[in-house]
C-alpha cells in the first residue's frame, strides 16, 4: 500500500502557522472581532492563501498528508480532489470530523453535522424540509419577506439617527430578524435564548479544548424546544409540529444551526453592501435589478450574485472539514481511515491561475454558465453535504440589501479598502464596516 505525499516538518509547520491557527483563532462557531482586526491589519488571508499556492507548487499530485504526531491529517490542493471529497461525502468522507464533534457537543450534539448513519440522513431531511432546499424562492416567502422588509426599515431609520450605518446598528436589527424567520414574531426579542447561545458558541470555538456547560446546554436545548412547539405558522419551526415524539430527528439539535448560519450570512450582507458602495458599475445594475422589480424581492439574479461574491471573497465557513470513514484510494496513493481532511476554501477561491478574476469584484461570474467545478469554487460547500440553507440565505440577503438600497445610498467611509481599480483584499473586517447613508433625492 503506497502512502499519499507527505509533506515535510517544515512544510507542516508552514501551514500551521500560517493557515490553521490565524483562521481557527477567527473562530470557527463564533467570530472573534479582535481577531478579525488583527487578520485584516497582519493580512493574515493573504499570507495563507500564499503558503497554500507554495504547497501547491511543491506537492503538484496531492493530497497533501501533514507531518503530524497524534492524527493523520489530509490537507487538498486541486479543484479535481476537492469535488471528489464533496461528492463523495458522507461516506467515506464524512462531515462528522472529530473536530466538529467537539464543537457541536457544547450547543447542539445531535445535529446532522456530527451525525452518521441512518441519524444522519433521518436529521438531513428534516433541513431539507424546513429550508425548502430544492426551491429558490422559498414556500414560506410570503411570511419571511416581511420580516426583512420590516427589519431593514429599522435598520434604516437607526442608521439615519445615528448618521451611520456600522456593524452595531445593521446585526441589532438583523439579529432581530433571524428568531422571527425561525420561530415567528413572538421571538424577535427573546434576547436570553440569543445569550446562551452566544456563551456556548463561544465554548464551541475551542472544541474538545473547553469543558462542556451541560446545564446551560440543556436549558438551551430546553428553550429551543418550547420556541418549537410555539411556532408560528410560516416560520421555519412551523414544519416540525406534525413531528412524532420522541423523534429521531432531534429537532432541537438541528434548529440552533439555523440560527447561527443565518447571523453568519449577516457579514456576507455587509460585505456584499461594501462592494456596491464602492464599485459604481455593478451598482448601477443593482439599481435597475430593483427598480424593475415586479416580485417583491423573491427573484433578484443579480443581488444573489453579488451576495455569492462577498461569500466567495470572503468564506463565511474559509475551513471545509471531513474524516474518511475508510481507506480511501487515490491514483497517488492511499488516505488512511479516519484521516482528517482540510479544505482551506480561500485557496481555491482566490487562485488566480484558474480564476482570472479571482481579485475582483465579479457578479456575473455568477450569471454565467461556465462550471465553478473547474476553478473549485465551492462559496455554500457543494455535494451531498453541501449548505442546505444556500437558496434560502440567498432569498434573505438579496431581499435585504434590496430594501436597503432602494430609497437610499450609502458612501463606504473607508473606501481605500476597496476600489474597481484595486485587488480585492484578502479579508475585509466586518466589525469595522461604516457607511454614510443618504435619501435620494425624490424619495
Amino acid at each position: 500500500m503506497t502512502s499519499l505525499p507527505k509533506a515535510s516538518v517544515r512544510d507542516t509547520a508552514g501551514f500551521l502557522l500560517d493557515v490553521f491557527i490565524p483562521t481557527a483563532a477567527k473562530g470557527p462557531l463564533l467570530r472573534r472581532p479582535r481577531a478579525e482586526a488583527l487578520a485584516e491589519r497582519l493580512k493574515l488571508d493573504q499570507r495563507a492563501v500564499r503558503r497554500m499556492q507554495e504547497l501547491d507548487r511543491k506537492y503538484p499530485e496531492g493530497p497533501l498528508l501533514l507531518r503530524l504526531p497524534v492524527r493523520n491529517q489530509a490537507v487538498i490542493l486541486r479543484p479535481g480532489h476537492l469535488h471528489a471529497v464533496l461528492t463523495q461525502s458522507p461516506d467515506p468522507f464524512s462531515p462528522a470530523s472529530s473536530e466538529k464533534r467537539g464543537a457541536l457537543a457544547h450547543f447542539e450534539p445531535r445535529n446532522v453535522l456530527a451525525s452518521t448513519g441512518t441519524e444522519r440522513t433521518v436529521r438531513r431531511a428534516l433541513h431539507e424540509q424546513a429550508l425548502d432546499t430544492s426551491s429558490p424562492v422559498h414556500r414560506f416567502a410570503d411570511t419571511l419577506l416581511p420580516v426583512v422588509r420590516e427589519e431593514a426599515d429599522a435598520m434604516l431609520a437607526a442608521a439615519q439617527a445615528k448618521g451611520v450605518l456600522d456593524w452595531d446598528v445593521f446585526s441589532r436589527c438583523w439579529q432581530r430578524a433571524v428568531p422571527r424567520i425561525a420561530f415567528g414574531d413572538s421571538a424577535r426579542d427573546d434576547q436570553e435564548l440569543t445569550k446562551m447561545l452566544t456563551r456556548l458558541r463561544k465554548d464551541a470555538n475551542w472544541s474538545v479544548l473547553k469543558p462542556r456547560r451541560t446545564g446551560v446546554r440543556d436549558e438551551f436545548l430546553r428553550r429551543v424546544q418550547e420556541r418549537i412547539d410555539t411556532a408560528e405558522p410560516g416560520s421555519l419551526a412551523s414544519v416540525m409540529h406534525s413531528r412524532p415524539e420522541p423523534d429521531a430527528a432531534a429537532p432541537q439539535d438541528q434548529v440552533p444551526q439555523w440560527l447561527f448560519a443565518l447571523e453568519t450570512s449577516g457579514m456576507a450582507a455587509i460585505r456584499a453592501l461594501a462592494l456596491l458602495a464602492t464599485h459604481p458599475n455593478q451598482a448601477l445594475l443593482a439599481s435597475e435589478e430593483i427598480t424593475n422589480d415586479s416580485t417583491g424581492g423573491r427573484h433578484l439574479p443579480f443581488l444573489r450574485a453579488t451576495v455569492l461574491e462577498s461569500v466567495r471573497l470572503w468564506p463565511t465557513t474559509p475551513m471545509i472539514l471531513r474524516q474518511t470513514t475508510r481507506e480511501v484510494s487515490w491514483d497517488t496513493g492511499t488516505m488512511p481511515a479516519k484521516c482528517g481532511v482540510l479544505i482551506f476554501v480561500p485557496f481555491f477561491h482566490r487562485n488566480h491561475h484558474r480564476l482570472p478574476q479571482a481579485d475582483r469584484f465579479d457578479p456575473a461570474l455568477w450569471l454565467r454558465d461556465d462550471d465553478q467545478e473547474d476553478w473549485g469554487v465551492v462559496p455554500f460547500s457543494a455535494g451531498p453535504v453541501s449548505c442546505p440553507g444556500r437558496q434560502l440565505t440567498l432569498l434573505l440577503t438579496s431581499a435585504l440589501l434590496s430594501c436597503l438600497l432602494k430609497d437610499t445610498s450609502f458612501a463606504f467611509q473607508d473606501g481605500h479598502r476597496l476600489s474597481p481599480g484595486r485587488p480585492v483584499p484578502g479579508e475585509l473586517n466586518p466589525y469595522s464596516l461604516r457607511f454614510t447613508p443618504t435619501v435620494r433625492a425624490g424619495v
